[in-house]
């Protein structure tokens, strides 16, 4: 699925193009998640974002995969947390 069906779908929903955009709802994760404690390194390969320094890059391919299903479970239960109200 690309982003603009994504997008096209917010539109729909009547989101603005300044207000949501698809790629805005990993930009809220990101955030959300740092602000929760989770690890850089994990909250990125998530994201399938690669390693910057090209250095570590060469070197660590780590998926983190484990640390990653336990993050999205986490995730998901923040999400229910905010569609019932009952934040802790």
């Amino acid at each position: 699925m690309s982003e603009n069906t994504l997008n096209a779908a917010l539109r729909g929903l009547g989101y603005e193009r300044k207000r949501m955009t698809a790629h805005g709802f990993r930009g809220m994760a990101s955030t959300i998640l740092h602000e929760l404690g989770w690890p850089s390194d994990v909250i990125e390969r998530q994201l399938a974002h690669g390693e910057r320094n090209e250095v570590k890059a060469a070197y660590n391919h780590a998926e983190h995969l484990p640390k990653r299903r336990k993050m999205m479970q986490a995730w998901a239960d923040h999400l229910d947390k905010l569609r019932t109200g009952v934040l802790s």
